[in-house]
């Protein structure tokens, strides 16, 4: 194992909607770490090797019938822990102590008092300083496991922290992964560093030394071809394979008549100005056909993915000898496509991850797996690409297809890309395009009357999505300045042909997603 990845943090995951976020603070701490479900065997843990473990926060109560559970042995293993607010009262109930319903629930701010630094609270004020951090609980400890002790409380919650007296086993009730929670930074690292012993040693310099030997060791002497998109993370993922074998890798850019308006040429001059082999593929024919008349989402994701891969494949037998196709799936990729509960539970099938390995006759590469999106693009700096290109906003692989609810046909598609370039020009003549993880349109499957020239419509409805987000596992929609929507809304309808109504989507995620589909 390379050595940023020898001194892990194993993320168990209870469903709890900021288990994400403890893996960001993490990797902030420049600590590589892995979220995996609840139920991973402890064998599976055991080969993990991990430096400490982290149990996350859940919705469930800890004595509910079926609430996710895990073996008392665990608990055995001679690796520091920290389990947080479910995690922490799993920990208890595991362990002999008495979790209960509380008279007094805490959602929100807390103020905390310390009354034992030691190690966790290591730097940070003790009683009677107050910190303020988050809480979000309905239970809480009424008796503490055999051999721990309290080490802080609130107002509410007698018990807001404990730890084993003699072995590095610790709890909290707070939250220390949210921004709410003062000290949570210093909480982490002071798990990280003085309890589980580890060092920073996870920056993106280091992992694209490791990734282009890795690389090179997998390929050998074979042959790569690369699913380029022209968005940051296939870019990033061609850079470093071309860093690691060169010629061996063969760039494909498929065209498959659902990008945005003027994509195709502008990405191909940005690939071959990058020094990449690029094949460029039309293949626009070949996929609407296969998706007339198909209006379900998961149905369209899976025919793209589908037909990419015969592609690709077609193409590899013209080049002659291929091994391998290259992918640009990133850590939420994986993480969305295996739920806490296990693949039943899955929120979607992600276009780079859901069913494809099964129909392929290549072996797939994937150097960007383990990564998150930010990281990806500090990788892309790191590789000296254009600012302009690595913070573009994400595009998904099944293109504009899932954003046209409904049938797929040129001419929703047409009126998609017009107005799909309408606001990503307003967004960027207002400087807020760097502001949003994404803006987009959507185009929906109704029609609405309107008024035009004292004429009465009956035309479509587009929808405009914008979202603020850190890696695109939660995000909150954008409250754009009112006049920036009325600037899209009017030029959409005034030259759009066939749209005579502009909606704001105002969801968050969770509970809906970024795409509609």
């Amino acid at each position: 194992m390379a050595d940023i990845h020898s001194q892990r943090i194993l993320i168990l995951d209870f469903g709890s909607q900021t288990t994400q976020l403890i893996a960001r603070r993490v990797r902030e701490a420049k600590v590589y770490c892995e979220i995996h479900p609840f139920n991973i065997s402890l064998k599976d843990i055991e080969e993990f090797a991990p430096r400490g473990i982290i149990l996350s926060g859940g919705p469930s109560s800890v004595y509910d019938e079926g609430a996710p559970a895990v073996s008392r042995d665990l608990f055995d293993l001679p690796v520091p822990m920290l389990g947080i607010c479910y995690g922490m009262q799993l920990t208890t109930r595991t362990l002999g102590g008495r979790v209960e319903k509380s008279t007094h629930r805490e959602y929100g701010p807390a103020d905390l008092v310390i009354d034992e630094t030691g190690d966790l609270f290591h730097g940070l004020a003790p009683a009677p300083v107050r910190h303020k951090v988050w809480m979000s609980h309905g239970d809480r400890i009424e008796v503490l496991p055999p051999d721990f002790v309290k080490i802080a409380h609130s107002a509410s919650c007698p018990v807001a922290a404990m730890r084993h007296a003699e072995r590095p086993i610790y709890g909290v009730q707070f939250h220390p992964e949210v921004a709410h929670t003062e000290i949570g930074t210093e909480v982490l690292g002071n798990f990280l560093f003085r309890v589980c012993g580890c060092q920073p040693t996870w920056n993106m310099r280091s992992f694209i030394e490791t990734a282009t030997a890795d690389i090179r060791e997998k390929v050998g002497a074979g042959k790569v071809i690369c699913a380029l998109s022209g968005g940051v993370d296939s870019t990033v993922t061609a850079l470093l394979i071309n860093r690691a074998i060169g010629s061996q890798l063969t760039s494909i850019f498929v065209n498959n008549g659902l990008l945005r308006k003027n994509e195709p040429e502008t990405v191909l001059a940005f690939l071959k100005g990058m020094g990449l082999n690029v094949h460029y593929v039309d293949a626009t024919e070949r996929f609407l056909t296969r998706l007339k008349g198909v209006d379900n989402p998961e149905e369209k994701r899976k025919i793209i993915g589908t037909e990419f891969i015969k592609i690709f494949e077609e193409e590899a037998g013209r080049i002659g000898d291929v091994n391998f196709l290259a992918q640009g799936t990133l850590y939420p990729d994986v993480i969305e496509s295996v739920s806490f509960k296990g693949p039943s539970a899955t929120i979607k099938s992600h276009h780079n991850v859901g069913g494809l390995p099964e129909i392929m006759k290549l072996d797939l590469i994937e150097p960007l797996r383990e990564l998150f999106k930010d990281e990806v693009r500090s990788v892309a700096l790191e590789l000296g690409m254009n600012e302009d290109l690595v913070f573009r906003h994400p595009f998904p692989g099944p293109g504009l297809a899932i954003r046209i609810l409904g049938d797929v046909t040129e001419e929703r598609l047409e009126i998609l890309r017009e107005t799909d370039a309408i606001v990503l020009e307003e967004m960027k003549k207002s400087g807020w395009y760097r502001k949003v993880w994404q803006s987009f349109a959507v185009l929906l499957p109704i029609r609405t009357v309107g008024v035009m020239g004292d004429e009465r419509t009956y035309e479509h409805v587009v929808a405009i999505r914008s979202v603020d987000s850190l890696d695109a596992m939660t995000a909150d929609w954008t409250r754009l300045p009112y006049e920036i929507l009325a600037r899209v809304s009017n030029r959409v309808i005034n030259e759009v042909k066939g749209v005579n109504r502009v909606c704001y989507d105002i969801s968050s995620k969770p509970p809906a997603t970024i795409e509609w589909e």
